[in-house]
């Protein structure tokens, strides 16, 4: 039988203390001047990104708000606008949350193997774990596009630097803070979400794409 919210959370991650959000790669390409939203290398850059139809990535993440924080190993596949997924497990490799998004269903696993069904991933995320993760766009955001914001810097590299995105509880301020240059065209390597005191940090280890 499907299951509706829970109100109580199921997140229990343990602290990661082996997360190095910040550490440096020799491979990484740093966001550093500014450059033209409308230049040529912009405009090709964007083509070369969408063409991407299928990417997969893993690596650490970080939610921070106030005193609620969560620290977790993460996996993102995606397929499509309406076919992605959300993996997070715990320093010892159990899985914590398990978001299925699937043209006729959403489907959450919790740590217990309990699953729930909406229409909403954004809310049923938040419902069962407290944290507020921009979902839609932040499948364009990990590819370095600006999704549907209208407002954003490039760097001297013609890489996303930042994105401005309304909402109506605040804005979101993505952050690009490095690149990886193994992989054309470069996707990000480390990058950052603030809504006011909401912070959300993602580091890639690695990258799958199919074009």
């Amino acid at each position: 039988m499907r299951s509706r919210f829970s109100p109580t959370k199921l997140l229990r991650l343990l602290p990661l203390t082996v997360l190095l959000l910040s550490a440096c790669n020799l491979n990484q390409i740093n966001t550093q001047g500014s450059g033209s939203n409308n230049d040529a290398q912009w405009q090709e850059r964007q083509q070369a990104l969408k063409k991407i139809s299928q990417y997969e990535t893993r690596g650490a993440f970080a939610y921070i708000e106030q005193s609620h924080k969560v620290y977790a190993r993460f996996y993102w596949q995606d397929r499509d606008e309406d076919r992605y997924r959300l993996l997070l497990t715990n320093p010892l490799g159990t899985t914590e949350l398990d978001l299925n998004v699937m043209p006729s269903v959403i489907e959450v696993t919790d740590n217990k193997g309990k699953k729930y069904y909406s229409d909403d991933p954004v809310e049923m995320i938040y419902q069962l774990t407290g944290m507020v993760i921009p979902l839609k766009n932040l499948r364009a955001w990990l590819i370095g596009l600006p999704g549907d914001a209208t407002i954003f810097e490039l760097d001297a590299h013609h890489l996303l630097k930042s994105v401005t995105w309304p909402a109506p509880e605040g804005d979101w301020i993505i952050t690009y803070q490095a690149y990886d240059s193994n992989i054309t065209p470069n996707l990000p390597q480390r990058l950052e979400l603030r809504q006011g005191d909401r912070l959300i940090k993602l580091k890639m280890d690695n990258w799958d794409i199919q074009q």
